[in-house]
């Protein structure tokens, strides 16, 4: 038995999000924990796993509620790191009529980004049987290293990977170094969820199903997932390809922590599954029960303290049969 369900490495930050003007005509700002691969966490610990989180916040206000919100809500910090110079990663989030987003990030340099590989405790992720991370813990050097010994470390380990491209443009010099990045992870995970999006950034495909094909005969990736926004998610396994339509029932408010939110519930119910003899039935109600979760999370605020619990997302599941 291992310790933890999953250990998940990189960004740790703040989301402020645009809540209305003030009696002075101010925009007025919530401070939302937020990060996607604590995200995924959270989502998980709705679902009953136990989680541990490895990166870094400034030794801030920001930094200390952050710390806070992970123990308030019960995923692990034995991985969490303090600087005692650089400031907490910071994320200004707006917010459109479609519920899509424009990111603004105070990052240069941002706490998250100056997790060494010394800080990494390779017996952490050895110990869990997921080890989940993205490419925002590999924008620079320094944490780079970091997250290339962790996953050193989960395949030593034989520890299942999931990786999540996450791409953030602005936080990136280059793209080409971006794209590098994303072909690293993928070369490295057994599990990838990824946007369609994403997917013709790497491939300059805008088939769905054709740029998928490319990734899976260019990287080993055993379970490939492709979320579509409203359009809903796609499945990829052995000669298997499934697809399920998003829950459309209104009510959106913001899609951050959607694509998370999907991440984690498709991670929760791999931990019930053996990777290697997956039916049909099985990447479809992997993709059902993700498609529930992420739509209820694309209702509420936030992200980290608003991912859905599991009696939330069965009964919208029953409900729309």
């Amino acid at each position: 038995m291992k310790k933890y369900d999953v250990t998940a490495l990189g960004e740790l930050l703040i989301d402020f999000t645009y809540t209305g003007t003030s009696e002075q005509g101010n925009s007025v700002l919530e401070a939302n924990p937020g990060g996607a691969p604590c995200n995924v966490l959270a989502m998980l610990n709705q679902c009953h796993r136990s989680t541990n989180f490895i990166g870094k916040v400034g030794k801030d206000q920001f930094g200390n509620l952050l710390r806070d919100t992970l123990e308030d809500l019960k995923i692990g910090t034995d991985g969490l790191c303090f600087d005692n110079e650089v400031k907490t990663t910071l994320a200004f989030v707006k917010t459109f009529a479609n519920g899509d987003r424009d990111f603004a990030f105070y990052r240069n340099p941002g706490a998250d980004m100056m997790l060494t590989p010394e800080e990494v405790q390779q017996e952490q992720i050895e110990n869990s049987r997921i080890f989940h991370f993205g490419t925002l813990s590999m924008t620079h050097e320094g944490v780079c290293l970091a997250t290339e010994k962790a996953v050193n470390a989960a395949k030593s380990g034989k520890t299942l990977i999931s990786f999540d491209p996450n791409l953030r443009i602005p936080l990136w010099k280059d793209l080409q170094t971006a794209k590098e990045k994303m072909r690293y992870g993928l070369s490295k995970c057994d599990v990838c969820k990824i946007s369609e999006e994403e997917v013709e950034f790497l491939t300059g495909e805008k088939d769905i199903e054709k740029g998928a094909q490319i990734l899976r005969e260019q990287f080993p990736v055993k379970l490939l997932f492709v979320t579509a926004g409203a359009e809903g998610s796609y499945a990829f396994y052995k000669d298997l390809k499934v697809y399920q339509a998003s829950f459309k029932l209104g009510g959106t408010i913001e899609t951050t922590g959607a694509g998370d939110t999907f991440c984690g519930s498709i991670l929760h119910h791999l931990l019930d599954r053996e990777i290697e003899s997956l039916t049909e039935e099985d990447l479809r109600q992997m993709l059902v029960f993700a498609n529930a979760a992420a739509y209820l999370v694309t209702t509420k605020k936030g992200a980290i303290r608003s991912m859905p619990n599991l009696s939330e997302v069965e009964k919208l599941i029953e409900e729309n049969r």
